[in-house]
């Protein structure tokens, strides 16, 4: 009956208890992602270092692991985006797609990262990972990114963001609705986002359940902007920048007309297929493509009938660049495709008006070829002024995507802290079983003279079940109630305080080491 009154006192008091449901991101997110810029944690690298060269890391107290425990594990975000770092340094930490899984493993070699996915595409690289000890784990994961982009430190300081909780997750949801890419509202980020979600739940991904359900939320909230609101109408792609880009200097650069230039793209994947797309819309009628191989430039002639697709190999590079006015590189080479000494060795330095447009990251096309007489080279960062007016043109639909995207993080922040009500939800399980269990020996002692039959005293142990079920699940079902993070942690030490969960926890480690002692 004691237990009974206080699991009836306990559902009294959290029936007073308050909760609110809201989610409001942080307005100053840009601000804060260049001012939390990595200075304090590029500096606790050298602590991981003197930490993983012989000493030993202090061993966390109980009350510090019950204290993670009941944080659960949170979410972080480092990276760099085209919003902060040049493209020479976006290269350098750049990661093929077939590759991600393994970097997120690598990351999870460390203990202090408990999760992790790798997003890397032309326009950013970012790292999501869960960790109970966000210090330990941000100094590990930026070791990682040094070590990998063999960057001096005081580069890195200048271009990493770093995000945590709430904002970390608002950030991955903009980026899956578009609202963080340089063109505002492009579709292949969305792509993109999935196949990080997918392959983070592979066999060997490492995303884990956290990590896995925020970045599936964000899938899901990507597909809500582009389908309730008009963000992602009209050309909305790096590769339709391009295409503008080159249209609207070929009078400038080449004194042409964009209608009379001959076309030419080097690479045949996603990326040259959408280029073809938004040029055809512009009225493409012809153009070449270089690739190492046949197949996937054939597939574009099945796909896009109504252009003259002309197929040549690599071998036959520089007699195609020799005799086009506008170059499009889009190939996954780790090395420069062209740069001036390669010109100047195919006889292609004489001076004739020339247009280069990398949209590829790492970059195909050399800086020094801006050098070379009448050459003009873009690559992926001078698409930021082409793209200036897209943005002001979807400020309206981006207050909507922003309203869906809200609702989105709300759900999963509500999930991950719901989380933190596990270890109290099972601590209350444990005392209430403890003290059925004691109260139902002692009822079996007084009734051993009654003669019941071994169903009837199953029938009593089913009853003492069904009681203490039904007193637990009114307080159960507030602790999973969404609710804010002041709210959840006023129930969670509420209902420790009410049923003394800690001091049962404290009692139980005591016997437990005496027992070892004995």
């Amino acid at each position: 009956m004691k237990f009974q009154s206080r699991i009836l006192a306990g559902v009294l008091a959290l029936a007073s208890l308050q909760s609110t449901t809201s989610f409001a991101p942080s307005a100053s997110l840009a601000a804060r992602q260049q001012n939390a810029q990595v200075s304090s944690s590029l500096n606790m690298v050298a602590t991981s270092d003197v930490a993983t060269n012989g000493e030993v890391k202090p061993r966390k107290t109980r009350e510090e692991r019950l204290e993670a425990a009941s944080k659960g594990l949170q979410v972080h975000c480092v990276g760099l985006s085209i919003h902060h770092a040049e493209v020479e340094v976006r290269e350098k930490l750049a990661i093929a797609e077939a590759d991600w899984n393994a970097a997120s493993a690598e990351l999870c070699s460390s203990s202090d990262v408990a999760e992790a996915a790798v997003l890397s595409t032309c326009n950013r690289f970012e790292v999501y990972y869960s960790a109970t000890d966000p210090r330990a784990a941000m100094a590990s994961v930026t070791k990682y990114l040094a070590e990998r982009s063999d960057l001096p430190v005081s580069v890195l300081r200048k271009n990493l963001f770093m995000l945590s909780g709430d904002d970390a997750v608002w950030h991955i949801m903009r980026v899956s609705g578009g609202l963080d890419s340089l063109v505002v509202g492009e579709g292949q980020i969305l792509s993109q986002v999935r196949q990080c979600h997918l392959h983070s739940i592979e066999e060997d991904g490492s995303g884990g359940k956290v990590l896995a359900r925020m970045l599936n939320g964000a899938v899901s909230a990507g597909k809500r902007v582009r389908s309730e609101t008009a963000i992602s109408k009209g050309s909305v792609s790096i590769s339709s920048a391009a295409a503008e880009l080159s249209e609207a200097m070929s009078k400038k650069d080449l004194n042409l007309p964009f209608s009379e230039a001959r076309l030419a793209v080097i690479g045949a994947g996603k990326m040259t297929r959408l280029l073809v797309t938004h040029l055809a819309s512009r009225g493409l009628e012809k153009i070449t493509i270089v690739n190492r191989s046949m197949g996937r430039p054939q597939e574009l002639q099945e796909q896009f009938p109504d252009v003259d697709i002309e197929i040549k190999l690599m071998d036959d590079l520089w007699d195609v660049v020799s005799r086009s006015d506008i170059v499009y590189t889009a190939t996954s080479a780790v090395d420069y495709v062209i740069d001036a000494q390669k010109m100047e060795a195919n006889g292609l330095a004489s001076g004739r008006p020339l247009m280069l447009v990398d949209i590829a990251v790492p970059r195909n096309v050399g800086e020094d070829c801006n050098e070379l007489k009448n050459v003009v080279a873009y690559n992926v960062d001078d698409l930021k002024a082409v793209v200036a007016k897209n943005t002001a043109m979807r400020q309206k639909e981006m207050i909507e995507a922003e309203h869906l995207l809200k609702e989105e993080s709300a759900q999963f922040i509500a999930w991950r802290e719901s989380l933190s009500a596990v270890p109290t939800i099972n601590q209350l399980q444990e005392r209430a079983n403890l003290f059925r269990e004691e109260e139902l020996d002692k009822c079996t002692r007084k009734l051993s003279n009654a003669n019941l039959s071994a169903k009837e005293l199953e029938a009593v142990e089913r009853l003492s079940r069904g009681i203490v079920n039904k007193l637990l699940h009114g307080p159960i079902k507030h602790l999973r109630k969404t609710e804010s993070i002041e709210g959840k942690k006023t129930t969670l030490k509420e209902l420790n305080a009410m049923f003394r969960l800690e001091e049962d926890a404290n009692a139980r480690g005591r016997k437990t080491t005496r027992r070892r002692s004995s």
